[in-house]
């Protein structure tokens, strides 16, 4: 078994939407909820969040943009944009939202936890360096992923977002950066309207952003495959120090914002894959954050999988583990285009039809 963390805290329920919004309270609330269920409960190290300060957040944002987020403090409500808003409390729990990211990464650097999985809200990628958007309000990934390498030190950071979203703000937060690898598949053309093929990075920055946009229906095979073909050669390549995961559930099956197909045990299999990497590249070291997932049943229930999967209790069974997937053709397309794009950066596992007709 794994020592794994978990970030929980009743302030971040203190922002709030509306109970009509996706990105609602109750999102934390079930998960908080399955946490005391009686596999689960007593089985993770409590990891209290703390409040990020303005000189960690300025890491990513701008000081004008943090002044209007603390400016929304006390007010019933603010909107920043028209899926963005705040709460009298929702400038606490961002901060607190950051911080409960940055106490994982210092945790699992420090070697005190193996892992660590941050439950909390608002989320973050979507936001930009001076604005806010697709209800978020700090990129609290990219922020962790900031605040690794300057306060340890840390040279190469791989952020895996799986969210339904392209994460427009991480990205552009290390467009320009050979030292953090930004790998995101998500739907496209979805929300925002980012993460075409031809995103790739700028400058010392080309070939860092790996961007695999999927049409819609895709389910756990297919993102087995993407994983296995595209994420693992890139990564052992990259030999990333950290490794930071962005977790969005809308891609799971029922949700009312995607269209995907991934079940519970595809999130799990995709998380030992992950682990996988991180055993090869940096004794372990994975953090991962909670992004977006608005099917509050399936949310529960792929959250649960993901961090028994982090503990070593798998909810797989040893068939299911090592079964031979086979991707359909339109993701074997999507592949194929993905390693096209960025073969004079990395080295991809193709299909054999693929590798006879490049001889």
């Amino acid at each position: 078994m794994f020592k794994t963390g978990i970030v929980r805290d009743q302030r971040y329920l203190e922002h709030i939407t509306s109970d009509y919004h996706p990105e609602s309270h109750h999102r934390l609330e079930v998960i908080y909820g399955m946490l005391n269920d009686v596999d689960m409960t007593g089985k993770f190290v409590e990891v209290a969040p703390r409040s990020a300060t303005k000189e960690e957040i300025g890491l990513i944002h701008t000081s004008g943009y943090i002044s209007q987020v603390a400016a929304t403090a006390g007010k019933p409500h603010t909107m920043l944009d028209p899926d963005t808003r705040t709460s009298p409390k929702s400038y606490d729990a961002a901060k607190l939202a950051v911080g409960g990211v940055l106490e994982s990464i210092d945790r699992v650097i420090g070697g005190e936890i193996d892992n660590s999985f941050a439950l909390v809200r608002p989320p973050g990628h979507h936001a930009e360096a001076n604005k806010g958007m697709g209800f978020c309000l700090f990129n609290n990934v990219a922020i962790g992923a900031m605040y690794a390498i300057q306060r340890h030190s840390l040279e190469r950071i791989l952020i895996v977002d799986w969210d339904l979203h392209h994460g427009n703000g991480t990205q552009n937060s290390f467009y320009d950066d050979h030292g953090v690898l930004y790998f995101s598949t998500h739907q496209f053309p979805y929300y925002p309207g980012t993460g075409s093929f031809d995103e790739t990075g700028r400058g010392e920055g080309r070939g860092f952003t790996v961007n695999v946009p999927l049409s819609g229906g895709q389910g756990d095979s297919d993102y087995i495959q993407i994983f296995k073909r595209i994420l693992k050669p890139v990564s052992l390549q990259f030999k990333p120090q950290l490794i930071l995961v962005s977790a969005g559930f809308d891609t799971y099956f029922g949700d009312p914002l995607g269209s995907m197909n991934v079940t519970p045990k595809g999130f799990a299999r995709l998380t030992r894959l992950l682990l996988e990497i991180a055993d090869r590249n940096c004794q372990g070291r994975i953090v991962f954050a909670l992004e977006g997932g608005y099917d509050l049943e399936g949310l529960k229930e792929s959250v649960k999988a993901v961090l028994k999967e982090l503990r070593g209790e798998s909810i797989l069974g040893e068939e299911e583990a090592n079964f031979e997937d086979v991707s359909s053709p339109s993701v074997d397309s999507v592949i194929d285009r993905v390693a096209g794009i960025h073969k004079g950066f990395w080295r991809f596992i193709l299909r054999p039809s693929v590798l006879y007709h490049n001889r």
